[in-house]
């Protein structure tokens, strides 16, 4: 009985089987139709990271302001260690108030908020606001884009050198749109609130001089937020080198989409390229995901501890992106233990995998782990188990 129940946990059915898995959309087909101006593009899954459609992705092209969605990133990063906090003031520098392009025409000296300058580079691409946080947590520009590129080697970023923190346009500062993608699918997926802050139309600061005080308009340079339905961001880009570019995100029935178009033909085009690939995800794709991270799905028997059995949870959401014709298929998966579990064990302990499949295909793995801490059994209370033992081979 024990074991018909342990296995009936193995496979949990998470919708009535489909036929047709791989009666894709005819991606071939649309290579050639899509984006016509752009250089390059791709569309990517946002929670699986998964290509969609691509053109020259990994080519590289100047990627402009879209830059500054590496600074976004390491920003919030920087918030979330506590090395510095959204409220505390930063002091513009004469190189950050220098850097001409894109900016909100800050002075030498003033003072601004890490959330203003947060809000002056997510909508209006302020480059000066950008290098001025920089400035503020590493110490110089030329320290931060260190750390720029180390993170971008962290994000598999293979084809991305950075030079500055905010896009104008340097020899050997490049990327490419999947590597765009990466970094775009970073920043949403570990601080989605940056969400609202990215989508907002029009807001202010007020600038703090010797002169006195004056309000600053922001507007949005992303023009989609006005008229494509479920768009959560996120950054666009111009120098005459890089030409007109721009990192769309958007959300619809569950499913993130990220489309990237590196050097569209003009500032309007960026944005009709970038809806045209977002619709088509939408229309030809469905996500199916697996139990939510922390999901406690079985239990297991656990030897030599103060308890018989522990609860097993998943160590992360796993997400399957699948064509709408066959969006019906089955999602299963199995629960594969790294051999018998002896105590002691400790709640995030690593005890195993679950293997995931889709209408009997093997599609990813996961992590499994404890949901609890188990002590290792005393001597008294081994005694009963060692007792049974003992007369079982008696």
């Amino acid at each position: 009985m024990k074991k018909r129940r342990a296995y009936a946990i193995f496979f949990l059915i998470l919708s009535v089987t489909c036929p047709g898995l791989y009666a894709k959309p005819d991606t071939a087909a649309s290579n050639q139709t899509m984006a016509a101006t752009a250089r390059s593009y791709i569309l990517m899954e946002q929670s699986s990271g998964q290509v969609l459609l691509e053109r020259s992705s990994e080519e590289e092209f100047p990627p402009a302001s879209i830059t500054k969605v590496m600074t976004l990133l390491l920003i919030n990063e920087a918030i979330d260690a506590g090395k510095i906090n959204w409220d505390d003031q930063v002091t513009i520098s004469e190189h950050a108030a220098h850097m001409g392009g894109s900016q909100v025409f800050m002075e030498p000296g003033e003072i601004q908020t890490v959330r203003d300058l947060v809000k002056c580079i997510s909508i209006a691409s302020a480059n000066d606001a950008a290098v001025a946080m920089s400035e503020y947590i590493a110490g110089s520009e030329e320290q931060f884009v260190e750390l720029m590129n180390k993170r971008a080697k962290e994000l598999g970023m293979e084809h991305t050198t950075f030079k500055n923190a905010c896009g104008l346009h340097v020899e050997g500062h490049v990327s490419c749109a999947k590597d765009i993608a990466l970094m775009s699918r970073a920043l949403l997926e570990e601080h989605p609130e940056m969400s609202k802050i990215l989508t907002t139309w029009m807001d202010s600061i007020t600038h703090r001089t010797r002169r006195g005080e004056s309000e600053f308009g922001l507007s949005n340079t992303n023009k989609m937020i006005k008229w494509y339905n479920g768009l959560t961001g996120l950054k666009t880009g111009y120098t005459p080198q890089a030409k007109h570019c721009v990192s769309a995100t958007a959300t619809r029935d569950q499913m993130g989409l990220i489309a990237v178009i590196m050097g569209a033909a003009d500032g309007k085009i960026r944005f009709q390229e970038a809806a045209q690939l977002l619709d088509y995800g939408f229309a030809n794709y469905k996500v199916k995901v697996g139990p939510q991270i922390g999901t406690i799905i079985a239990q297991q028997e656990i030897k030599k501890g103060t308890e018989k059995q522990i609860d097993v949870a998943t160590a992360e959401t796993k997400s399957f992106v699948v064509p709408k014709a066959s969006a019906s298929c089955e999602l299963t998966y199995e629960l594969k233990y790294d051999g018998a579990l002896v105590a002691p064990i400790n709640k995030g302990d690593t005890v195993g995998r679950i293997v995931y499949y889709l209408d009997g295909n093997e599609v990813g793995e996961g992590t499994l782990v404890s949901a609890s801490d188990v002590q290792k059994a005393t001597i008294k209370q081994m005694i009963p188990y060692m007792a049974k033992r003992f007369f079982k081979m008696a």
